[in-house]
């Protein structure tokens, strides 16, 4: 299992829920979350076969920042 992690401007309950339902229905997506206390919104992300481009541009492809945070 990979946990990929990184900055986002998910930033309130509304901006997770509307992304929840791409998450949760992902096929290669086992488990996310999002750390709104973080100042950097810290989407974690686990996944058997994703890479950290592709959590980046489903984000982007619904109008949201999303960049990798080193390890």
């Amino acid at each position: 299992m990979n946990v990929l992690v990184f900055k986002t401007n998910l930033s309130s309950p509304p901006l997770i829920e509307w992304m929840a339902p791409l998450f949760n229905l992902h096929p290669c997506i086992s488990e996310w979350s999002v750390d709104t206390e973080d100042v950097d919104n810290v989407l974690r992300v686990v996944s058997l076969n994703l890479i950290e481009k592709d959590v980046i541009q489903l984000m982007q492809r619904e109008g949201f920042v999303c960049e990798a945070l080193p390890d």
